[in-house]
């Protein structure tokens, strides 16, 4: 005697709790892995824009010293920085009655930690970084190492 008939059942669609759970946990590595990477080459963008800010700052200050001879207008730096550049605050100081300066980039909110600046000789220089200054004159995107 045969079973009694039943009616087919139709395929299961859709997935198991296993093969979901696999999914999220690749899921959750690949994002361990991709949001730190990104954070950090976001935080490196904003490093250029306070370097070319920098670097026209001196352009214009010895435009400034080869009409004048001096880089000095009273006690303060003859050509005004920008207020800021990015996350930047830029600021310049005169010495020497006027024949040398240092402009100097600072790094606030996201760039708390970092500074650069240049002076009146062109020598830039990594003044703050979150992994340490290079021990040479440059100004540094790697760390601790001079990009050159």
């Amino acid at each position: 005697m045969r079973p009694a008939r039943t009616p087919r059942q139709k395929p299961a669609h859709g997935f198991t709790l296993i093969e979901l759970m696999i999914v999220v946990a690749i899921l959750a590595i690949i994002a361990a892995i991709a949001i730190p990477n990104y954070s950090a080459y976001v935080q490196r963008s904003r490093v250029p824009v306070a370097l070319d800010a920098l670097q026209a700052h001196y352009a214009r200050m010895e435009q400034r010293f080869q009409d004048t001879g001096s880089y000095a207008n009273g006690d303060a730096c003859a050509v005004a920085p920008a207020a800021s550049a990015g996350a930047f605050s830029l600021s310049c100081t005169v010495g020497d009655s006027g024949r040398s300066f240092t402009t100097t980039a600072t790094g606030s909110a996201a760039m708390d930690g970092y500074g650069y600046s240049i002076n009146h000789n062109g020598v830039r220089a990594t003044t703050a970084h979150p992994k340490g200054a290079p021990a040479q004159n440059c100004w540094s995107v790697k760390g601790a190492t001079c990009d050159t």
